[in-house]
């Protein structure tokens, strides 16, 4: 057998990350890609009424177009990516402080929640093709044990819950012992969900 795997796309190094998240980062390394990191400045206010399925696809979209206009070279890609927890159809962003990553860890207790990443894959035009946008969220169902107080205040007090949405991560030496199951993409709730990232950058580049 072949050491050399043909599952994964050559590395491109004109591909842009607007992200500057280590694990999205990592993801894309791993998976072949030489990434330029050039992270979004935007306002990530949601609309009113805007579902949080919508918000994270309209953020990913933000973002890339706003890093595609300022650095794009002609016929590169902008890859960027937002993630959010959900339960009861509210997004829970990032903890405000240690007493907001208490709340939210309370509130995912012993209940199953989602994790969704918008994904948004942006070509500037080249010299022989058009600009091309391609847009698309996955979802992950993400069930908790129950968590006793003092779990939850040994959690916090790790430092772990203090940058990321629903104040857990999954790849997190802490964040893993909180689940119970997932039903999805495990690689969506770490913040990419790498192996349809690649199918829909193949698709793009054909």
């Amino acid at each position: 057998m072949s050491e050399t795997s043909t599952s994964a796309p050559s590395p491109r190094a004109h591909l842009i990350l607007a992200s500057q998240s280590p694990r999205r980062i990592e993801l894309m390394r791993e998976a072949g890609f030489d990434v330029n990191v050039i992270p979004a400045d935007i306002d990530e206010t949601p609309i009113p009424d805007e579902s949080p399925f919508a918000l994270v696809e309209r953020l990913a979209a933000s973002k890339a177009q706003a890093v595609a206009a300022a650095h794009a070279q002609t016929g590169e890609i902008v890859l960027a990516a937002d993630t959010i927890v959900t339960v009861d159809g509210e997004a829970l962003g990032k903890p405000a402080d240690d007493a907001d990553a208490r709340a939210m860890l309370r509130r995912l207790s012993g209940r199953t929640h989602q994790v969704a990443t918008g994904v948004c894959l942006l070509r500037a035009a080249g010299d022989d093709a058009p600009a091309a946008q391609d847009v698309f969220s996955v979802v992950t169902d993400v069930t908790f044990y129950d968590l006793t107080d003092e779990e939850i205040e040994a959690y916090v007090a790790s430092g772990e819950p203090a940058d990321k949405a629903g104040a857990y991560g999954i790849q997190g030496a802490g964040g893993r012992m909180l689940v119970r199951g997932i039903d999805g993409d495990f690689y969506n709730v770490v913040g990419l969900p790498i192996a349809e990232v690649v199918r829909h950058i193949r698709a793009l580049t054909a």
